[in-house]
């Protein structure tokens, strides 16, 4: 799959997150990579400061990150429906790092 193929699939996963949780995401950009130099089986990766842990001294800082690693993805899935699936995933949970919810509780709700 193209890269370009591969971020339209991402754009079409934050299209399916819900237009009140959408607004709230506060000073965030959502990219897409080949894969984490360090960890090439990284599916995503949230870098920033969760809304939760914000304070009145944020002002002014550089957008956070969600990063969704591409060729990770592609190698797990078998298929095009898979992969949107699996996307879908990604960014939701990593979406949920930026409301400051942990591995953890994501676990407990389903999103691993």
């Amino acid at each position: 799959m193209s890269a370009e193929r591969f971020d339209e699939l991402v754009a079409e996963a934050l299209d399916q997150v819900p237009e009140g949780l959408a607004e709230a995401m506060n000073n965030v950009a959502v990219l897409t990579e080949d894969a984490h130099p360090e960890d090439p089986d990284l599916l995503g990766l949230y870098d920033g400061i969760p809304l939760t842990e914000r304070t009145s001294d944020y002002g002014g800082a550089l957008p956070d990150r969600i990063t969704v690693y591409r060729e990770p993805l592609m190698a797990m899935c078998a298929d095009e429906p898979e992969l949107v699936e699996e996307v879908l995933i990604t960014v939701v949970h990593e979406i949920a790092h930026h409301f400051g919810l942990d591995d953890d509780r994501l676990h407990e709700l389903g999103w691993g």
